[in-house]
């Protein structure tokens, strides 16, 4: 069997793995908005570099382009002592002032800002193309401007660094509230779990218990067990309390007689109080038997028996030959009548004692000198019929044969349990058990089956 898990970490591991997920796509998506963010703030500052010094080209008067870089635009980008700048300008002829190495695009005729490499490290460049006038043509010029990318980075750093601490703070705030959810949605569980564990074993009553709609299911479904619980319990206290009441009567028998056994002197009288306690031996087997035949019955109703293809016709016409010496003996007639087959559903061992008990009850309580019939017909439902010509019993007691332990006559030694294991039988497969008497015009019980279509 696995181990017991608790739901309510179950349900706490997997908000807070949630949490965590989306927690960590915002931090990557934080990462990717302060980047642009430092970018687009540092950019500004360095296309305003570039423009100033692209302001102070001029045209001297040889027709040579001449730069006063002025400090106020480099100025701008030091603020951060950590950071270093690096301008190149370049004319016509190429090269004219700054760093010689510095990466550029000569052919930018507008603003464009792109990541670089200078010296082994990375750095971010702005170049601007423009034009000088010197009165009678334009002269055009490049002005390129970087710097390095050590602010830019930090800025980035410290806005996911507030960005993290705001979101960890939530996840936390988050964290606590789904703690206290789950405790307050799980206590229904709990009281539930009171409720059950504060009854009496005797208790089978429905639980009446404040649930919401998803623990409700729960509560319906133990309350619909409890009360087949408390049918069984009954229906089990019901037999067990008549099944010790007929087996009292057997038994105290059997005790009288082998005392009275004891006591006698003759052989004859001793030879006949052994004989009766052997008859109230075999009575009390018959009883035994026929129990546990309502037991496998209950069982298998229980369990939810599968059922197959059975051919009655064959295990109605065995049981009535295996009994045609027991009938004799107590001088009834037994015959059979029936089609070669007749299929039902059903399982083959709890229909032959379905038959048998029907038989049995027949060469009980007949009569000797009557006659007994197995008949079998099959049309549209499958009907097995055990008629007899004997005593019969008033129509009111007969419409309540089918209960356990009740008996249409006092003569014989059953339980009334036949009738009671056949209706059960029948009313498992799916079949019905009908009986008809009247005081001398004899006994007929039909049980009908729904018939196998092919």
């Amino acid at each position: 069997m696995s181990r017991p898990y608790s739901l309510r970490r179950r349900l706490l591991w997997g908000l807070f793995a949630a949490l965590m997920l989306i927690g960590t796509v915002a931090l990557v998506d934080t990462w990717s908005e302060a980047v642009n963010t430092s970018d687009t703030a540092s950019d500004r500052v360095l296309a305003g570099s570039v423009l100033a010094i692209a302001e102070r080209v001029i045209v001297t008067e040889d027709g040579a382009l001449e730069v006063d870089v002025p400090y106020v635009a480099l100025e701008m980008l030091t603020s951060s002592a950590q950071d270093r700048v690096f301008y190149r300008v370049d004319g016509p002829e190429g090269f004219i002032t700054g760093y010689a190495d510095l990466p550029t695009d000569a052919a930018a005729d507008v603003l464009r800002v792109f990541n670089g490499q200078f010296r082994g490290e990375p750095i971010r460049v702005a170049v601007l193309g423009r034009s000088a006038s010197s009165g009678d043509r334009a002269i055009p010029f490049t002005v390129t401007v970087a710097e390095t990318t050590i602010a830019r980075t930090q800025l980035a750093q410290t806005l996911l660094l507030r960005s993290a601490a705001r979101l960890a703070l939530l996840i936390a705030a988050a964290a606590l509230v789904l703690w206290i959810a789950v405790a307050q949605a799980l206590k229904p569980l709990t009281r539930l779990s009171q409720a059950i564990s504060s009854r009496s074993p005797e208790d089978l009553s429905a639980i009446n218990a404040d649930a919401p709609r998803e623990v409700s299911y729960l509560v319906d479904a133990i309350n619909s067990f409890m009360g087949r619980l408390a049918n069984a319990m009954e229906a089990l206290r019901h037999f067990t309390g008549n099944a010790s009441h007929q087996l009292r009567t057997p038994l105290s028998i059997v005790r009288t007689q082998v005392a009275l056994a004891r006591r006698q002197e003759g052989q004859e009288q001793r030879d006949a109080a052994l004989a009766t306690a052997d008859e109230s031996v075999a009575q009390a087997e018959r009883i035994l038997a026929q129990m546990l035949v309502l037991a496998h019955v209950d069982k298998a109703a229980f369990d939810g028996l599968r059922s197959g293809v059975c051919d009655l016709a064959s295990i109605a016409r065995e049981e009535a030959t295996e009994h045609v010496l027991p009938a004799h003996a107590a001088g009834i007639d037994l015959g059979f009548e029936g089609p070669p087959s007749a299929s039902v559903h059903g399982d083959a061992v709890l229909l032959r004692e379905l038959v048998r008990n029907l038989i049995d009850n027949a060469i009980a309580y007949a009569g000797s000198g009557c006659e007994a019939t197995v008949r079998v017909i099959e049309s549209d439902t499958v009907q097995l019929i055990v008629a007899d010509t004997g005593r019969g019993v008033s129509p009111s007691v007969a419409s309540q044969l089918g209960q356990r332990f009740l008996r249409g006559t006092q003569t014989g030694d059953g339980a009334g349990l036949g009738l009671a294991i056949v209706e059960e039988i029948a009313t498992l497969f799916g079949g019905t058990l009908g009986v008809a008497s009247s005081p001398g015009a004899g006994f007929v019980a039909t049980v009908t089956f729904p018939r196998v279509r092919d």
